[in-house]
């Protein structure tokens, strides 16, 4: 019918009309595929969230728990398999279907005789089981009435109990006692049968409600199908925009995306360049601040020592005058004196920097180096660079409008391909047929009542004749049992009495009319049931009738499988009936169940579609032009030369450190005056003693106005640390200072040499890394669309429930309680036969009989 094709192209929304193997399945177009990944992984693809598709709640649950009637269908199935214990016999059955199909023709009957004596054997042997049971059931049903016809006839002639006469044992009343006990459990034995079969007859009947609400649920089901798959194909299609959303946001962001990653490769080179050119300004400042302070530490050195010179040369001018006095040609006092003479020279100064050169030319040069500023120029190189997404987004403003537009058609084909089929059509003719269907099956409910009435009153009717065996076997009893006296003679034995032997007989006459019909009806039902049980449905329970469709070649030798061939007109493709159960079972999606992508390709659909050649052919034409950036203006070189010609070299910076290290005065003035008094204190006391003394008050006097506050004051010590500080930081940057002037300017040479011919390397390898990017959208729709066809889009749990619901009631409902059915009736029927031994065994103690044994001499004849 035209609805089952569409329900088959439902899902198929995203195919070709061709029926094409999809070879290229997953396929990238070989422009877009990045070959980078030996220089640089690509930037990790940002997850969508595509959100949940609709789900269908289906109503349906395929499962049956017979309760307490499953222990009888347990025993039933038992039972059967000590019948029939042999596995099931898929090859013998696989080969008289192969040999079946295609008709018999006349010509072919010699090799249908030759098949029939090669499998019969076989077929026999599995059945060996239920032929035994049914040749037992068939004697049965031919000896029953043959015995009862004999039976009667030997009543009639006195034999086999029809003699009025019962000869009196000794051990009479242990054998009326063990007749009516094996007859009291016999019957009750049958009683159970027959409610084991009236269970079974109830169960069927209970059961047609149950029988309705599966198949109105699983029309419910259906209808749930074919009205949630159009909304959820829909919804796939309708998420095709959350992944063309999430490329135009990055094809609006290409200035910072792909311009970022293009900057990012490139100021590996370029930053470096630029911040040594950042350096070399900074080195300026530094250098300017080290030559201002050499210049100043200088001045206020050679101030501060010529005074201190002056002080110390008039002193020892002074001290020597002292020396010259007529008091130091004495003896004693002339040794001191000459000892202190012999000292004067130490006080002087030690350091002379008056002889250090000054440093005022080569601090005008920086100071005229440092007029332009280097910083800006270089702060300048960096916003150039650094203006590279702007550059890129500018660039490539058209592409970015062409992509666009590629990505609006994209969208439109999806959406128009999945309008070609008439989907929601299709699936309202469908629901259409299923109400008419369901409306079909509602209307045949009252016949179907009827005939289960009417099979309830059958089999009730059957157990009745059972029941009316059972009935004159109690009332039997019961009479005889109540009636029988012990004292009473055969001859005078009681009304009550003989009417329970009667009734006895009367059970045993019904018994010979009814148990070979109930045979009959036993043997029928087990060997129907029986075999529907072992051949269908314990098969149809473990799926090994599944696997005999799925045979390959089963119907046809040029078939391979049957279910493609019948659905697809093509049985080559690898799609089996248990495959089908298992994914529907599961609740997977009919796409997948169903192998519909080696018909219908999703994959090879979108991959012409959302991954587009001509999308990579665009930005494959993506050409970046760099060369407008500037990194270094020919103000900033110049001033880089002229900082290198500035003098800063030509300082002989050893002369300054010499004399910075050395000591200010010749000799520790303290310790000077401390010695001076020392030997003051040699001399006798006069005016020699108390010259000497005031010089050294002098000499201390000058060390703590002039040296002590120099160093106190941290004038000399602080210029002292700040002039070898600065010398040494000079005496750094002057090393080679022309070299490295050279090889900042060749860096920021090679950066923009870099730039302006070597970017398109770069540009081409980020923009396949971008690329590659905006494709791992699409790739994850195009997952997210083949997972959610798999798990979530038309998914078929209503069909397996379907073939679930059926093996619950053809099995479950029907077959197992039919057999539990005719095992209770057997049951009764084989109990029927010792029920009559024993019956007429022990009627002969309850009826009244004609005669009885003579005595002789008081004394009983005991024979």
């Amino acid at each position: 019918m035209l609805w089952t094709r569409w329900l088959v192209l439902l899902l198929c929304w995203g195919a070709t009309g061709s029926e094409q193997q999809a070879d290229e399945r997953g396929a990238v177009p070989a422009e877009v595929r990045s070959d980078s990944r030996r220089e640089r992984s690509p930037p990790p693809v940002e997850p969508l969230d595509f959100g949940f598709v609709p789900a269908a709640v289906y109503d349906t649950h395929a499962y049956y728990e017979p309760g307490s009637m499953g222990i009888l269908f347990h025993m039933v199935h038992a039972f059967l398999y000590i019948i029939q214990p042999n596995p099931f016999p898929k090859d013998l059955i696989v080969k008289v279907i192969q040999q079946n199909m295609g008709g018999i023709k006349i010509e072919e009957w010699r090799k249908i005789d030759n098949w029939v004596n090669a499998l019969l054997p076989q077929w026999i042997q599995y059945e060996s089981g239920f032929l035994i049971c049914a040749t037992f059931g068939v004697v049965f049903v031919v000896l029953i009435p043959v015995i009862a016809m004999c039976f009667c006839m030997c009543r009639c002639c006195d034999n086999c109990g029809g003699e009025m006469h019962q000869r009196q044992r000794k051990n009479a009343d242990c054998h009326r006692g063990f007749y009516t006990a094996s007859l009291v459990a016999t019957t009750i034995f049958i009683i159970v049968g027959v409610l084991i079969a009236l269970a079974a007859n109830h169960n069927i009947s209970s059961q047609v409600k149950s029988t309705r609400r599966l198949i109105n649920t699983n029309m419910r089901d259906l209808k749930t199908f074919a009205n949630n798959t159009p909304a959820q194909v829909d919804y796939l299609t309708a998420q095709y925009t959350t992944a063309k959303n999430k490329v135009l946001s990055d094809l609006d962001n290409i200035g910072p995306l792909l311009g970022g990653r293009i900057h990012i490769q490139l100021e590996k080179s370029v930053i470096p360049s630029l911040d040594t050119a950042l350096r070399m300004a900074g080195a300026m400042r530094e250098t300017k601040e080290a030559l201002e302070n050499i210049s100043s530490s200088l001045e206020v050195l050679q101030d501060g020592v010529g005074k201190l010179q002056a002080s110390l040369s008039g002193e020892r001018a002074s001290l020597s005058n002292t020396l010259s006095d007529p008091a130091c040609t004495n003896g004693a006092v002339s040794h001191t004196c000459n000892t202190i003479r012999s000292t004067l020279s130490q006080l002087g100064i030690n350091a002379d920097f008056s002889k250090i050169p000054d440093v005022n030319h080569a601090l005008a040069n920086v100071n005229t180096v440092l007029k332009t500023d280097l910083s800006n120029i270089v702060q300048k190189g960096y916003a150039s660079f650094n203006d590279t997404p702007r550059l890129v987004k500018e660039q490539t403003k058209n592409i970015v409008a062409g992509v666009k537009g590629m990505l609006d058609k994209i969208g439109a084909e999806i959406t128009g391909f999945s309008k070609m089929f008439p989907v929601e059509a299709s699936l309202a003719n469908f629901t259409i047929f299923l109400n008419e269907r369901h409306k079909a099956i509602e209307s045949y409910y009252p016949q179907i009542d009827q005939m289960d009435f009417y099979r309830w009153i059958a089999c009730v009717a059957v157990l009745c004749m059972v029941v009316l065996v059972m009935a004159f076997n109690i009332l039997g009893l019961l009479c005889g049992n109540c009636g029988y006296d012990k004292q009473a003679s055969p001859t005078t034995r009681g009304c009550l009495s003989n009417t329970g032997g009667n009734l006895l007989m009367a059970g045993v006459g019904f018994s010979f009319i009814f148990a070979w019909v109930l045979m009959v009806i036993v043997t029928t039902l087990f060997v129907v049931g029986g075999n529907v049980g072992k051949l269908i449905c314990e098969p149809l329970a473990n799926r090994q009738l599944f696997k005999i469709i799925d045979t390959p070649f089963l119907v046809h030798p040029e078939k391979r499988n049957f279910l493609p061939g019948m659905l697809f007109q093509n049985p080559n493709i690898d799609l089996t009936l248990g495959g089908m159960y298992r994914e529907c079972y599961d609740n997977n999606g009919l796409y997948h169940a169903l192998q519909l992508e080696t018909m219908f390709n999703i994959n090879s659909f979108l991959n012409r579609t959302v991954y587009n050649r001509d999308l990579a052919k665009v930005f494959d034409s993506v050409q970046v032009d760099l060369q407008g950036i500037t990194l270094l203006e020919q103000v900033g070189r110049d001033n880089l030369i002229n900082f290198a010609n500035s003098g800063i070299g030509q300082i002989d910076f050893q002369v300054y450190l010499t004399e910075v290290n050395k000591g200010v005065t010749l000799i520790d003035l303290l310790s000077f005056c401390s010695d001076l008094e020392g030997q003051a204190d040699q001399l006798p006391r006069g005016a020699l003693e108390n010259a000497l003394r005031g010089h050294a008050s002098s000499i201390r006097f000058i060390h703590r106005e002039q040296v002590v506050p120099l160093e106190q004051a941290m004038k000399y010590v602080r210029a002292r640390s700040t002039l070898h500080q600065s010398v040494k930081q000079l005496q750094k940057t002057s090393n080679d200072l022309p070299v490295k002037v050279t090889n900042v300017l060749s860096a920021i040479d090679a950066a923009e040499y870099l730039i302006a011919h070597n970017a398109s390397h770069v540009v081409k390898q980020e923009t396949k890394a971008y690329v590659q990017g905006l494709v791992g959208y699409f790739k994850q729709y195009t997952e997210w669309v083949k997972n959610s066809l798999t798990t979530e889009v038309a998914q078929c749990k209503p069909i397996s429930n379907i073939v679930d619901s059926m093996e619950i009631v053809g099995c479950s409902f029907i077959i197992d309680s039919l057999n539990t059915f005719w095992f209770g009736l057997g049951s009764c029927c084989i109990l029927l036969i010792p029920s009559i031994i024993f019956s007429v065994k022990l009627a002969k103690y309850y009826r009244r009989m004609d005669t009885e044994d003579v005595f002789e001499d008081g004394q009983e004849n005991w024979n």
